[in-house]
């Protein structure tokens, strides 16, 4: 079975290398060396400097194969090439919310970059489904668990 592609932008992928690398080269040296400081103190069986410690590495490890089986799999979209005529990933959009009457502004991103609490929404979620393909003036009807909500697309442009 071929895995699935994670769509990134460039900033997202810049993001997720600069993470990968400051995990591999501070944050790992960083846990090996509070491991080695709790070693030191004596008897392991109830150091909780050392449980910690051996948490935070193994945290630390399980985001390093998450973020590089990420990559292994990332097609970047370039924004410069974007097609601003319909919605797509890398495209920021500006709706009109019809049942609260308010503009509101989302960013079209990967899933694996989506980020809610700064207006980046997945391609993948109920509202970036609902709007990828549309265009200006078109309207969509967004299924959600709150009931449906109802969005008319004011503006595209390519994310920056």
């Amino acid at each position: 079975m071929e895995a699935k592609k994670n769509l990134l932008t460039y900033v997202g992928l810049k993001a997720l290398e600069d993470e990968l690398h400051d995990l591999k080269v501070n944050r790992r040296k960083e846990v090996a060396g509070k491991i080695k400081e709790a070693r030191e103190q004596g008897d392991l069986s109830e150091n909780a400097e050392y449980d910690a410690a051996k948490d935070e590495q193994r945290d630390i490890e399980a985001r390093i194969e998450e973020i590089e089986k990420i990559l292994k799999n990332a097609e970047v979209v370039i924004e410069d090439e974007v097609d601003v005529d319909k919605i797509n990933v890398g495209c920021t959009v500006s709706v009109y919310d019809m049942e609260f009457e308010e503009e509101i502004e989302f960013k079209i991103v990967g899933s694996s970059e989506s980020n809610s609490l700064k207006g980046k929404i997945s391609n993948e979620s109920p509202v970036g489904k609902a709007l990828i393909g549309k265009g200006i003036g078109d309207i969509t009807t967004v299924e959600t668990q709150a009931g449906d909500i109802q969005y008319k697309v004011l503006n595209i442009e390519r994310s920056v």
